[in-house]
């Protein structure tokens, strides 16, 4: 499953990375501030991917209650955050304050794999 998960944020990473550099730049009003904060959800959304693949090919992490699905809802919360705030800042601005949660429940996943 963690694999599959990996494969899918991973995906989904360059996918929106594809888009940011070439559809989102044509869209009217966005900044290269808004540039900058989608490329940085891409790649922690590829990151998070790439490193939920490698957990699962770890004989003792791969079963971790904690670490996976942490990772894997903390980067769908961080990186869905930023994509919708940048796409239409205007309807979902509630969700600025939640972007810190997603990255701090992502940082937890990570951690929890040191103990």
């Amino acid at each position: 499953m963690l694999w599959r998960a990996g494969a899918v944020l991973a995906t989904l990473g360059m996918v929106a990375g594809a888009f940011g550099s070439h559809g989102l730049r044509k869209r009217a009003g966005v900044t290269p501030d808004s540039i900058h904060a989608w490329e940085t959800a891409s790649h922690y959304t590829i990151f998070n991917g790439l490193g939920l693949m490698l957990v699962s090919l770890h004989p003792r992490f791969a079963t971790h209650r904690f670490a996976g699905p942490a990772m894997a809802v903390g980067s769908i919360i961080f990186s869905g955050s930023i994509f919708a705030l940048v796409l239409a800042r205007d309807r979902f601005k509630w969700l600025g304050p939640i972007t810190p949660i997603g990255g701090s429940i992502m940082m937890a996943g990570f951690l929890s794999l040191a103990f």
